[in-house]
């Protein structure tokens, strides 16, 4: 007999057909005459009740069930077969009588899901087995959905899938947080620094050991901040490119908000200039907001009602918004007039902190905010000048709940502007020598925008780490996994 997902189970006809069910076990209730077996198999937020009624078998193989009722506990993995018929219970339709069953996998009493709550911290402690629970299946079923959705939203507008390399020599945010890529023997110049500096040799200068032209692509290299400047080299031929995949940073910090791996989505546009963009990401994350509330009801209800409070309301609110718009300069004498009720104060010139970009999208919109034209000073070095020479086109998508969701900007398509800016930054122009042929040969108006997926899946999900919303988090003394 063929096997269901437990989630086609739940909504078919309990009409008395035989059935086979494949899952893990999460709770037993054995009585003296009926047993009850709750099994989750992962494919929806619900399990389905396996039922034995030993005063009245009817039919069933009563010697093998009991004998396997014996080895079935909490976390073992099972194979039952029986009839779907209306449950008697409150809140399910179906239930399965028993007719059979076989324990696949036994789990022992030390089995660390027992039915008890448990806190995300020790669930990242097993991560390897928190997918069990209903909170992290939860967030990955979402995340699935979500991937699909990204997916969607491009491929319906004429995009084209980039993959960009995860291994680079170009620090496309020009930070230097950048994980070294590399085949040297580390020990082998640990030793000879050791025995330079026993010469008198300024520690200074120990970099000076390594030959790159002797690592395995001749010169030093890192995996990737971001795919961002590889997917303008595809749009400026295919028009419109996307890139969805991992990346990585070398940024020592143990905060809700930072991984060292991490997911990021990246439209690059020709012919695009920011207005277009900005129109881009907010239908965007409209998009998004409604693929979550209508693909994902089940989870998003338990979301709503056990993580955050509201949290529905919130997504709906953000879906159904006309997001308002204001320069990066318009926003800090907004925020100039009510700089006691912040921590860090602010003023033209400075980096928006979390504080300000909440205060605008929740007290002074009450929905979501698009803030452009920053102070060049601040961003990354490919956004474009403005006229008056002392702003960029970048633009920064807040919502409600976490402030900045999407980051983006028109980039600089002027070959002299962009390697002026290059040199001021003390960056090598040689190091972007093909970036910048983008600007000699056919160069036009394109633009473009990321959006980190995990912090994305934090926010549909209202839970407050991104270590909780990715499957296995990679940050400072956490890669056991």
């Amino acid at each position: 007999m063929k096997n269901q997902l437990i989630k086609e189970l739940l909504v078919s006809e309990p009409d008395g057909r035989s059935v086979k069910v494949c899952g893990w076990v999460r709770t037993i209730r054995d009585s003296k005459n009926l047993v009850f077996i709750q099994v989750n198999d992962g494919s929806c937020f619900a399990g389905i009740q396996l039922a034995y009624d030993r005063s009245n078998p009817n039919g069933a193989d009563t010697a093998s069930i009991e004998k396997e009722l014996k080895r079935v506990s909490t976390g073992a993995s099972v194979i039952a077969e029986g009839k779907i018929i209306p449950s008697p219970a409150s809140g399910q339709a179906v239930e399965v009588t028993l007719m059979s069953l076989r324990v696949v996998g036994e789990s022992p009493s030390d089995y660390p899901l027992q039915k008890k709550g448990h806190s995300v911290e020790f669930l990242r402690e097993i991560a390897h087995l928190r997918p069990r629970t209903n909170m992290i299946g939860a967030v990955m079923r979402v995340r699935s959905q979500m991937a699909f959705a990204v997916h969607s939203f491009f491929q319906e507008r004429g995009f084209q899938y980039f993959h960009a390399p995860l291994i680079t020599c170009s620090d496309c945010e020009g930070a230097g947080e950048m994980f070294q890529v590399t085949t040297l023997d580390l020990n082998r110049i640990a030793e000879a620094g050791i025995k330079a500096g026993a010469k008198g040799m300024n520690p200074e200068k120990a970099s000076e050991l390594v030959d790159y032209s002797k690592d395995f692509f001749g010169r030093m290299s890192s995996l990737t901040v971001s795919g961002q400047l590889e997917a303008e080299t595809y749009a400026t031929a295919l028009s419109r490119v996307y890139t969805f995949g991992p990346t990585f940073r070398a940024e020592n910090s143990n905060t809700p908000r930072h991984l060292a791996e991490f997911w990021m989505i990246e439209p690059e546009m020709a012919f695009f200039e920011l207005e277009d963009d900005m129109d881009l990401a907010e239908d965007f994350v409209k998009y998004l907001m409604n693929w979550a509330l209508t693909k994902c009801a089940e989870d998003m209800q338990f979301f709503d009602s056990r993580v955050q409070k509201g949290l529905i309301e919130t997504l709906t609110a953000v879906a159904n918004s006309d997001f308002a718009r204001i320069s990066y300069t318009d926003a800090v004498k907004e925020l100039e007039k009510n700089n006691d009720k912040f921590e860090f104060k602010a003023f033209w010139g400075c980096d928006l902190q979390t504080e300000h970009e909440r205060f605008l999208t929740e007290q002074v919109f009450k929905k979501p905010v698009m803030v452009y034209d920053y102070p060049k000073e601040i961003k990354a070095f490919y956004m474009k000048l403005n006229p008056d020479g002392k702003t960029v086109r970048a633009v920064d998508v807040l919502v409600p709940g976490i402030g900045e969701l999407i980051g983006g900007s028109e980039r600089e398509a002027d070959y002299d502007k962009l390697i002026n800016r290059i040199k001021e930054l003390g960056m090598k122009p040689e190091d972007y020598w093909w970036y910048l042929d983008l600007r000699k040969f056919g160069t036009v108006p394109h633009s473009g925008f990321g959006l980190g997926f995990e912090r994305l899946i934090r926010y549909i999900t209202g839970m407050g780490n991104l270590r909780d919303v990715i499957p296995f988090p990679r940050a400072p003394k956490l890669c056991d996994f």
